[in-house]
This record gives structure tokens, C-alpha cells and sequence, in this order.
């Protein structure tokens, strides 16, 4: 099991730390569908009790990145093509709204922000940093809207998918197409055309959620 680990004894918030490890490695593809979560196993690389692992596996359950299975315990979870799907749609939904209510509140700086972040996607090779650059960009652009509440729905709904969007983006010519819809919607946030910021969001997350349904449908035939 590949986990990035410190001595928590004497934290005040293991749980968080644990938690935090876990979700990092589960979205990140280092722990795999399926795989098996021991809480002593965990503890003992973490140094800890297992109290604290019990509360960072049941936060991890609740935003569904695993699921508890009997004579197994706790175990990554997977997704169905359908759940991919409407775990898109309904990204697409949220983050068009939260751009359109964006747009007017950027400044000078929030666009710089993403302009660094959409030159860094499109220039980094390495595939294991492309998820965490690409929300980068994207939160830079919807932090403006000042609605939390909604970009804590859009990370869970991330966290989701996220190691699925990067095999997809890493074994098709997925990021090209990303990077250009990314520098699309970035020139319509400068020229402050929300309407279409919030068009070209739609279309880029419904158009994502195609390319990987796809690309997990021909793996998975494969694969049987």
C-alpha cells in the first residue's frame, strides 16, 4: 500500500491527516478499486490508534471514494458507467451556474491566476500532476462567485471521478482537446461574456464525461 505517512501521535487532528492521505491516494489512482483498507494496517503506518482511522475511513464512505463490504470491511469503491454519467451531468450543471455568477467578480488578478494555470496544464508532461492543475484552474475562475458551499459539491464530486479522468486524459489525446477548451473558457472570462463562460463549462465537462465513459466502456470490454 503506497501512502504518503508522518508520526501523528501527537497531532490534534489525526483523523483529518489520515483522511487527508487516504483521499490523495484514492484519487490519485495509488490505491486501486477494490483494494482492501485494514484500520490496523493503516494505523500502525500512521502511528496511531485506530479511532482515528475508523473516523477518516467513515468520512471517506460518506463522500463515497469507499464503501463498506461484508467479511472485507472497508474497500475503495468503483463506478458504474451510469454513476459517471450523472456525476457529470451534474457537474455540468453546477460549475456552469457558478461561472456565470463568477464572471462579473473577476478582476485582473483572478484571471492572471488562471492564465498561469491554463499555460501550466497545457505545458506539464507529467500525467500525475494534470487533475490537481486542472481544478487549480478551474477553482481559480469560480472562487470569484464566492459560493463555498458549491465548490465543496464540486470537489466531492471530483474526488469521484477524478482517477478515472486521469487514466482517460493519460492514455487518449484527451488533454490537447482539454487545454483548448480550458484557453476558450478562459477568453470568454476576460472578455466578460458569462453567458458564454458558463456554455463553454457546460459543454466542456458534458463533453469530458463522453470521452470518459467511452474510454471506460472500450477498457472494460477489454478487460472482460
Amino acid at each position: 500500500m503506497k501512502l504518503e505517512t508522518v508520526d501523528i501521535r501527537q497531532a490534534a487532528s489525526a483523523a483529518d491527516i489520515v483522511y487527508e492521505s487516504l483521499r490523495k491516494a484514492i484519487i490519485e489512482g495509488e490505491l486501486a478499486e477494490g483494494e482492501n483498507l485494514r484500520q490496523d494496517q493503516i494505523a500502525s503506518m500512521f502511528n496511531t490508534s485506530r479511532i482515528p482511522v475508523r473516523e477518516a475511513l467513515s468520512r471517506l464512505e460518506q463522500n463515497g471514494l469507499i464503501t463498506t463490504e461484508r467479511y472485507k470491511g472497508a474497500v475503495v469503491a468503483g463506478l458504474s458507467i451510469e454513476e459517471i454519467e450523472e456525476i457529470f451531468e451534474f457537474r455540468a450543471l453546477v460549475e456552469a451556474e457558478v461561472i456565470r455568477l463568477a464572471v462579473p467578480k473577476m478582476n485582473a488578478r483572478t484571471l492572471d491566476i488562471a492564465r498561469r494555470h491554463c499555460e501550466e496544464f497545457g505545458g506539464e508532461p507529467n500525467s500525475a500532476k494534470w487533475g490537481e492543475i486542472n481544478r487549480n484552474f478551474h477553482y481559480s475562475l469560480y472562487e470569484a462567485a464566492r459560493r463555498p458551499y458549491y465548490l465543496q459539491i464540486v470537489r466531492v464530486s471530483l474526488d469521484r471521478i477524478d482517477r478515472y479522468l486521469r487514466a482517460q486524459l493519460t492514455l487518449t489525446d484527451g488533454m490537447n482537446r482539454a487545454w483548448r477548451e480550458h484557453q476558450g473558457i478562459l477568453d470568454a472570462c476576460i472578455g466578460g461574456d458569462a453567458d458564454r463562460a458558463a456554455e463553454l463549462t457546460r459543454d466542456h465537462i458534458l463533453g469530458a464525461g463522453r470521452a470518459l465513459i467511452v474510454f471506460l466502456e472500450e477498457t472494460r470490454a477489454h478487460g472482460d
